[in-house]
C-alpha cells in the first residue's frame, strides 16, 4: 500500500532545499536526468553516490538562479546527451533511438542465419561409402520389385 502513490525517490532529508518552490523545481528537473551509473533509472530515484552529486548539482545551480533549462543544459554539456531521459532526435542521438532495434533485428537475423544453416545441413546426409554403396546395390539387384516384396506388403498380408 505504501508503495502504491508513486515511485519511490531517493532524495535525502539534507538534499532538499528549504524554498519549497526551489524544491519542486528540483525534482521536475531531477526526473528528467539519468544517472549516469545506473540501468535507465533517473536521479531523482536513484540511491547511487553519483546521482546524489548530481541532485546536489542541480539545487547549487538552481540556488544560483539558472532556470530549468540552463540547469538541464548544464548537465548535458558535462555529461552529454545521455542524460536525458529523453534525449533530442539528432544525428549524434541516433544511436540511441535507433540502437535497440538494430540490436533486436541483428539478434533475428543471426537466428535466422543459424537455423537455415542448421536445417541445409540436416537434409543433406553424407555421401554413401564404397561398402554401403555396394551393399545397396546388391539389395536393390536382390529385389526387383523395387525394395518390396510381397512378403512385405503394408497391412501385413503374407
Amino acid at each position: 500500500m505504501l508503495g502504491a502513490g508513486g515511485p519511490a525517490a531517493a532524495v535525502q532529508p539534507d538534499e532538499m532545499l528549504d524554498d519549497p518552490a526551489l524544491e519542486q523545481r528540483a525534482r521536475e528537473i531531477s526526473r528528467d536526468l539519468r544517472c549516469v551509473v545506473c540501468q535507465n533509472e533517473s536521479i531523482d530515484e536513484s540511491n547511487a553516490d553519483m546521482a546524489r552529486d548530481m541532485r546536489i548539482l542541480v539545487r547549487d545551480r538552481l540556488l544560483e538562479g539558472d532556470s530549468n533549462q540552463d540547469v538541464k543544459q548544464y548537465l548535458v554539456d558535462r555529461y552529454g546527451d545521455y542524460v536525458l531521459l529523453k534525449p533530442p532526435f539528432k544525428p549524434t542521438t541516433y544511436v540511441l533511438w535507433f540502437g535497440p532495434a538494430l540490436i533486436l533485428l541483428g539478434g533475428v537475423a543471426a537466428a535466422y542465419g543459424f537455423y537455415r544453416h542448421r536445417a541445409t545441413q540436416a537434409a543433406a546426409p553424407p555421401p554413401l561409402s564404397a561398402d554401403e554403396q555396394a551393399r545397396l546395390n546388391a539389395l536393390l539387384d536382390d529385389d526387383p520389385a523395387g525394395g518390396r516384396s510381397d512378403d512385405h506388403k503394408p497391412g501385413g498380408a503374407a
